[in-house]
């Protein structure tokens, strides 16, 4: 009997043995691997110093460099005349934000405003439309494609999303002009999109199994695009319950530049409220010289009530063309001195996609500071992953020491990073300041639209070598940019899909 149990334990061990010889593959994670790593790491003194303070405190925290921040400083040579911090809250509106801080001093300027800021909302609500339009034209268009359709897959995983690019922010200002944020103020679903976008979402994946029915049973384009009519005015009805109705027209007035025009029916006012208080101003004995003024009487000089449409608003008060305004980018993967687009990222379906001519990192810079010391906001693009303290407001390369804490290599150059998915461009901010030394840019003066209670008073500084590793798009107006670069954007662009690391 015992004979019989050895054996049977025998027989089980070399039974266990031989399927992991015939199951086990090439590459896989086999107990012995495991055991001859397990063997090879030492908890040695920095080993277990690291663990204690990673499993004590947060990774940024134990990693931040002290000699940077010991460095740093927040004074620039050169700033642009800006107020008032914008706040995207818990949407990905930083394209649309960027686009407005960039134009917002133009109108401050022209007014002579201490303060203004745009409805953002107002621009989201058709953005949102627009994007609607699109997606369901493009379901008609590829109504023969396959659902796996690598396209088809893109535009179902995120059917109205918040993000875009400056192109898009130019074409729907160009189409349906702006309003101050009086005339449109933030919702619950504008500021927080993530159930307004989900919901949004499934009407339109809705809309498009219907779209593909309607075809299979018809073969009639004509009768899809009867159908969207419909569904675009279901895509209305939701935005309108979460975000309100945009204005057709607008009453507005305000302070500073052309205010006078009211100032001599103001004072009768006034004067016809110290008549009405009568003996009390006759009592009293005082010198009126010595009086203090009121001051909310001396600085609301406000100008004549006027109705605007968002076009007209836009056309008096700001006037840009911002189709002369062009993309300029670092494309770390491809040729330099060539025009790119990347196909489908338009938010209009008969607007533009996105394009830039691929120059050089130093271009970048010298058309930055150009259009700086020209008193104008620059919007770019960026990935803001890496190396940025949001509590101080500071973007540096190494910033965090995150090799030294693991004693690792993790270092990835900025080419590897993008077609490897390490780093993406995912935020848009504005350039508002630079620090030059010896004529050379030390460092950059940032307005972001994460609020006031983040960086230093919405501030960011960004450290020139930030800047090289990850700003990789700038936008400013054609008469900056040099021919040579202006006639790459005139070669016909090459295509590029929708899912390249440059989106």
């Amino acid at each position: 009997m015992k004979h019989d149990v050895a054996w049977s334990i025998v027989s089980f061990l070399v039974l266990v043995v031989l399927a992991g010889g015939v199951f086990a593959e090439d590459g896989s994670l086999t107990p012995e691997t495991v055991a001859k790593i397990r063997s090879e790491f030492k908890m040695d003194a920095h080993a277990r110093a690291t663990r204690n303070a990673l499993t004590s405190a947060g990774i940024k925290e134990i990693s931040e460099n002290r000699e940077i921040l010991a460095d740093h400083d927040s004074k620039f040579s050169h700033k642009i005349k800006t107020k008032g911090i914008s706040n995207q809250k818990g949407s990905g509106r930083c394209w649309m934000f960027a686009g407005f801080n960039m134009i917002k001093p133009v109108l401050m300027n022209n007014l002579e405003l201490d303060d203004f800021e745009f409805s953002q909302i107002y621009l989201q609500f058709w953005d949102k439309m627009e994007k609607a339009n699109k997606f369901l034209e493009c379901m008609i268009e590829f109504r023969d494609r396959d659902l796996l359709d690598r396209d088809v897959v893109f535009l179902l995983q995120d059917p109205c999303p918040d993000g875009g690019y400056f192109e898009n922010f130019a074409d729907l200002v160009g189409k349906y002009g702006v309003v101050p944020r009086e005339a449109m103020l933030e919702t619950a679903s504008s500021e927080g999109t993530g159930m307004m976008n989900r919901l949004l979402s499934r009407l339109l994946r809705k809309h498009a199994v219907e779209l593909r029915q309607i075809y299979t049973d018809t073969g009639s384009v004509k009768q899809m695009r009867v159908a969207k009519e419909r569904m675009i005015g279901e895509v209305y009805r939701m935005l309108v319950l979460n975000l309100g109705e945009p204005p057709v027209e607008f009453t507005w007035r305000h302070t500073g530049k052309g205010s006078e025009v009211n100032e001599e029916s103001q004072d009768a006012d006034e004067e016809g409220d110290e008549d009405e208080e009568g003996d009390d101003e006759e009592e009293d004995d005082g010198d009126d010289e010595d009086k203090p003024k009121d001051d909310y009487k001396v600085q609301q000089k406000w100008s004549e009530a006027r109705v605007f449409t968002p076009q007209s608003f836009y056309s008096e008060f700001v006037g840009l063309d911002l189709r002369e305004f062009v993309n300029i980018g670092d494309d770390p993967m491809r040729p330099k001195g060539r025009h790119y687009e990347i196909d489908l990222t338009k938010n209009l379906y008969d607007g533009r996609n996105l394009n830039y001519a691929n120059v050089e990192t130093q271009t970048l810079k010298e058309l930055v500071v150009k259009v700086l010391l020209d008193n104008k906001a620059v919007c770019f693009d960026a990935d803001v992953s890496p190396d940025q303290d949001s509590g101080k407001g500071i973007m540096a390369r190494n910033l965090y020491d995150f090799e030294s804490v693991y004693d690792l290599d993790l270092d990835l150059a900025k080419t590897e990073r993008l077609l490897y998915r390490d780093g993406s461009i995912n935020h848009g901010m504005v350039f508002v300041g630079v620090d030059l030394q010896d004529g050379k840019p030390v460092k950059w003066l940032v307005e972001n639209s994460w609020g006031s209670d983040r960086g230093k008073g919405g501030l960011w500084t960004m450290y020139d070598d930030w800047f090289e590793d990850n700003v990789y798009k700038i936008i400013v107006h054609r008469d900056y940019v040099p021919e040579e670069i202006l006639q790459v954007l005139e070669q016909p662009a090459e295509k590029l899909p929708v899912w390249d690391p440059m989106w």
